[in-house]
């Protein structure tokens, strides 16, 4: 394993253990050339996931890219890392449950958005903005919209309790 300071090419594990509920092994490494002490992660060689693009063309499923889209969405917002790569595990986990060796991305999508919704609405509307490319303010507001009647009996009751009594 390269060491990411020196680039040496030995080194030795210090420490392993499993990570992610068992779907990964971290394991603590320490550079035999410069001291240096890094973690890598080891996880089970899976066969090829295709993701079938919008305009038709196939990349291999990255969960990394996965990632870099929910923490693009979750910016700024309380969403610890442990939540995010949680997420992720569980959309990776459901997607190869029930895709063969393909899949569109908008299936991802809808993975991503109901456990996005659970975790934080805004980075929901985040996520949702990119993934459904609003075109129009009425197209956006038609989410919204849609969002307040799934929770609209929770923000009445909010909102009555902020009233003030006349």
């Amino acid at each position: 394993m390269q060491c990411p300071k020196c680039q040496g090419q030995s080194s030795k594990v210090i420490d392993s253990r499993p990570a992610e509920e068992g779907q990964s092994i971290r394991r603590r490494r320490e550079c035999l050339e410069c001291g240096f002490r890094f973690n890598t992660h080891e996880r089970i060689e899976q066969s090829p996931l295709l993701v079938v693009k919008r305009d038709g063309t196939r990349e291999e499923f990255n969960r990394d890219k996965l990632m870099r889209g929910i923490v693009r969405s979750a910016e700024k917002r309380p969403i610890a890392v442990e939540q995010m790569n949680e997420l992720v595990n569980q959309v990776e986990e459901s997607i190869r449950d029930d895709a063969d060796q393909e899949i569109e991305t908008s299936r991802i999508g809808e993975y991503v958005m109901p456990l996005l919704m659970e975790l934080d609405e805004v980075a929901y509307i985040r996520f949702a903005s990119v993934y459904r490319e609003f075109q129009s303010r009425e197209s956006f507001m038609k989410e919204l919209e849609s969002m307040a009647g799934k929770h609209g009996s929770q923000i009445e009751e909010g909102q009555d309790q902020d009233e003030p009594n006349h």
